[in-house]
């Protein structure tokens, strides 16, 4: 099992991972060009993907799928309401695979387990992927850690997660109205560092071997930052063998294996 991510930051995010025989892209908010130039960075034919999961409607998660899907006809799963709103955004051409929030579903010999977050979204989710002993976790934007969120993502051997902001960067930063920095912060807006290192060293156990941080804030957070801040947690905690990354908007990440 292995997983790499092909973008993550405010102007879109997209990753990818392959559990036993299955290949899934996670999200498609690059454009169509730039999704298929990064999946060939990473050696793969974007004609060799079995589907994309969506975590939920946001441009900067579904923006390239209409026209990616013009080139390349997959299934598209997706929770009923998200499903809706993107074919009412004008994307044609999916086959659509629904299913509700909190249900599990098998691709191939694959189970994807989908978990309610919290976000300003319709109907977003997280997903954890399985094959055999391994688990892979995947939280896009969430306002908040729910309890069922830490115990849906127990047991991993990878996680994706997103860590926006620094508490004291939004704060202090001049750009952004009050009224934004209370929406990026409320509890249906994005992950803090101090929200992102409290739910890592929750789930963290000695089979759990990386962590990649995404969707970081160009303005409000530094990827020193938050890897000194894990680093020093997980260490204290007993658990200094977890590898940690940031990911970026501008090119996909390594390859990593679970």
């Amino acid at each position: 099992m292995r997983f790499a991510v092909l973008g993550s930051g405010s102007g879109g995010n997209s990753a990818l991972v392959e559990c036993g025989g299955l290949r899934l892209m996670i999200d498609a908010g690059l454009s169509a060009k730039q999704l298929t130039l990064r999946l060939g960075l990473l050696g793969i034919d974007p004609g060799s993907l079995d589907g994309i999961l969506l975590t939920h409607e946001h441009g900067d998660h579904v923006k390239g799928l209409k026209v990616f899907l013009k080139q390349y006809s997959l299934p598209v799963f997706a929770t009923t309401q998200t499903a809706h709103m993107v074919r009412e955004s004008g994307v044609e051409g999916a086959v659509w695979k629904t299913f509700e929030t909190g249900q599990t579903f098998t691709i191939g010999d694959s189970a994807i387990r989908s978990f309610s977050i919290q976000h300003d979204a319709v109907d977003p989710v997280g997903f954890v992927i399985g094959h055999a002993t391994r688990r892979f976790g995947f939280v896009s934007d969430a306002g908040h850690v729910t309890r069922s969120m830490t115990e849906s993502l127990r047991d991993l051997n990878g996680l994706f997660v997103e860590a926006n902001y620094d508490d004291d960067l939004l704060e202090a930063d001049t750009k952004r109205p009050w009224s934004i920095k209370q929406r990026i912060s409320s509890r249906h807006g994005h992950l803090s560092n101090e929200q992102v290192t409290d739910l890592v060293r929750d789930i963290a156990h000695a089979q759990l071997g990386r962590v990649v941080l995404g969707h970081l804030s160009s303005d409000c957070n530094t990827p020193e930052l938050i890897l000194r801040r894990l680093r020093e947690c997980l260490s204290e905690a007993g658990h200094g063998h977890v590898g940690l990354h940031c990911a970026c908007q501008d090119h996909p990440t390594e390859w990593f294996d679970l």
